[in-house]
């Protein structure tokens, strides 16, 4: 799809004054078309945004914009309908809302809350055509939750506040936060992966040092957060930040500014912060291992990605992306079968399991056409029986008795699959986890 280059706003008002005042706030990428009577609004026009008075006549006690929201959403779906008033009837505004609008916007208008109800509604529109020119990172799908989520994206834009990203491992979580950063048009965009960082260089790593630090601090470093000045850092796996460092990353989020180890000066830094997790923050601060403030203080923005079964709609899409991208070494196409095969697996390892899944078949399917027998063995999961007939030494206490079993089930699941990758979305966990217990329990990989 082709970059929009210009915007139609429908604005239905019976003020004459309000037309030419929203004119002239407008930006040059947005067309009006007016409308004072409720008689003459064009139905049969496409619009990408529209501003609905809710009295259109004399007759104060009728709200005669209600009728134009309701017969707009029910032509136009995908409309954003912002109902405005200067009556702040709450009986109104509700019906408003129940009706199709997504948002009610007071009189007299704030020229600032306009331009950010236009700024987001263009978010919105440029996520929902995921081909265009100038994005480099889009969301493939158009079930009804990835709908969700997109508005969900848009609405974020402009926001500077911390972001929390929650979800399964390989649901997209870096997809979302590189789209986040991509709708500011900001630099730079600062991937780290948390758990990827040695315990003992965190501090330097993330806040930077001034020479002479510690031995071998033999130069000045600037850290991860002062890298990402201007732009986004987005921190993946965030549940492995460690806690005696958190505090330091609060204080951060809470005043902006940052002390290299050994410096004395605080420095300001203009970054806004993204983190992604696998597991649930929450759970963490109940059981100890993550602040509780510092939680609240990055959930203040918060996105709960879906898993790839709870949008099988948008495998279809999915898979054709990842095809396309193998073309022209291998021009394959899915049959309807073929993807009615792979909407009947669960997808432990959710959009990445897919990605890898359609690049196999890219490979070995032996015709153009992909079917239903092609995909089957890339998608057969053998089931990982555990049974022991060892007596349990009840001595040991509950933790040993699972860290036993949980090492048992994981070198089990080696045994079949040498690919620690896929041990890892099978197991639903992510791969640095994985390998930190392969090495606590001294674990076997197959082939190494």
């Amino acid at each position: 799809m082709t970059q929009i280059r210009e915007f139609s706003l429908l604005f239905v008002d019976d003020d004459p004054l309000l037309h030419q005042s929203l004119k002239l706030i407008i930006p040059k990428q947005w067309r009006v078309i007016s409308c004072q009577d409720p008689r003459h609004v064009p139905f049969d026009k496409f619009f990408h945004l529209a501003f609905i008075d809710m009295h259109l006549t004399r007759n104060s006690s009728k709200p005669e914009g209600l009728d134009v929201i309701k017969k707009l959403a029910e032509i136009q779906p995908q409309l954003e309908i912002v109902a405005a008033s200067g009556d702040w009837n709450r009986d109104i505004m509700e019906k408003a809302l129940k009706n199709g609008a997504q948002k009610f916007l007071g009189k007299p208008w704030q020229v600032d809350e306009v331009h950010s109800i236009l700024e987001k509604t263009e978010a919105l529109w440029y996520l929902r055509n995921a081909g265009h020119s100038h994005r480099e990172t889009v969301w493939i799908g158009q079930s009804q939750v990835s709908q969700d989520l997109k508005k969900t994206l848009a609405r974020l834009k402009g926001e500077v506040t911390p972001i929390l990203i929650e979800g399964e491992t390989g649901t997209g979580k870096e997809v979302v936060a590189r789209i986040l950063h991509e709708q500011e048009n900001s630099r730079p965009f600062i991937p780290v992966n948390v758990a990827a960082i040695p315990e003992n260089l965190f501090e330097s790593e993330m806040f930077g040092h001034v020479k002479g630090a510690f031995t071998g601090a033999d130069q000045l470093k600037i850290g991860l957060i002062e890298a990402a000045h201007g732009g986004d850092l987005f921190l993946d796996e965030i549940e492995e930040f460690p806690i005696q460092h958190q505090a330091k990353l609060l204080r951060f989020l809470e005043s902006g500014e940052i002390r290299k180890v050994g410096g004395k000066e605080t420095q300001k830094v203009l970054t806004r912060v993204i983190a992604a997790s696998n597991k649930p923050i929450e759970t963490l601060v109940k059981e100890g291992l993550f602040r509780e403030d510092l939680y609240f203080r990055m959930a203040s923005q918060k996105i709960k990605l879906p898993s790839l079964r709870s949008r099988l709609e948008d495998i279809s899409m999915l898979a054709e992306f990842f095809l396309e991208k193998q073309k022209p070494r291998y021009n394959k196409t899915l049959t309807s079968d073929g993807i009615e095969a792979l909407k009947s697996y669960h997808w432990p390892g959710n959009v990445r399991e897919l990605k890898r899944v359609c690049e196999q078949l890219a490979l070995t399917s032996p015709l153009p056409l992909i079917r239903s027998d092609d995909v089957s063995p890339w998608i057969k999961v053998q089931s990982r029986v555990i049974s022991t007939n060892e007596k349990i030494d009840f001595s040991l206490g509950l933790n040993k008795l699972v860290e036993d079993y949980e090492a048992h089930l994981i070198q089990q699941c080696l045994d079949h699959e040498s690919d620690v990758d896929q041990v890892a979305q099978l197991l639903n966990v992510s791969k640095s986890n994985l390998y930190k217990k392969i090495k606590e329990y001294n674990l076997k990989i197959k082939g190494h």
